[in-house]
């Protein structure tokens, strides 16, 4: 039986969200994970390159993953929202898939400012918690994050060592002060895009636990 590939609108506080849901390569799933694109006003969208290894990555892991497009990018209504807005959009597309696989554990991932809603939408959350978040790409140079410092999920930060938003020292002064549990891995990559590199993401993703 081939694996389910389905497209839905996912009625969103600003109007309709246009989404891609993906079960895995192979297998029934055993997780559900969520996946956030980069910033909409610069182009990012759910069919970014990275966010596609990302979910792909998870994909062979088990998991079925929701990618979507936040409010005011493609077919998604709406206008951008500095964040505020995108965090409940988020939250919404979670619900949905939440409900879809009730019984399935979840996690949350996104890159750049998609792993910025990401992990402001997870370290909110309560029972039942994600069992993890992914942030790659993670950019230090837009918004506060300090409140990463109390939040105790594991959180799993992977970062190209060529990065304009997110240079290597600085998130490495950051992470040390982010809570635990946590991990950070760096990818000799070309730049935040990971340029030449996204076989290399796809593994990183793979291999998390």
């Amino acid at each position: 039986m081939p694996r389910r590939i389905e497209s839905h609108f996912i009625a969103g506080p600003a109007g309709r969200l246009e989404s891609l849901l993906e079960e895995p390569e192979e297998g029934e799933p055993s997780e559900a994970c969520l996946v956030c694109h980069p910033h909409p006003l610069f182009g990012g969208t759910m069919h970014n390159k990275v966010v596609y290894r990302l979910a792909r990555g998870l994909r062979r892991t088990g998991s079925v993953v929701l990618r979507f497009n936040f409010r005011g990018v493609n077919l998604s209504e709406g206008v951008h929202d500095g964040g505020q807005g995108e965090v409940e959009d988020a939250r919404v597309a979670l619900g949905f898939l939440s409900e879809r696989y009730p019984d399935l554990p979840y996690s949350l991932a996104g890159f750049s400012f998609g792993s910025r809603i990401a992990l402001r939408l997870g370290c909110t959350l309560m029972e039942p918690r994600p069992r993890r978040v992914i942030a790659v790409g993670f950019p230090t140079r837009i918004g506060h994050f300090d409140y990463l410092d109390a939040c105790r999920l594991p959180k799993h930060f992977i970062n190209s060592t060529v990065d304009e938003y997110g240079p290597k020292a600085e998130v490495e002064k950051a992470f040390e002060g982010f809570s635990e549990p946590k991990s950070l891995q760096f990818i000799e990559a070309g730049d935040h895009f990971f340029a030449g590199q996204l076989d290399a993401l796809e593994r990183a993703v793979e291999t998390l636990p």
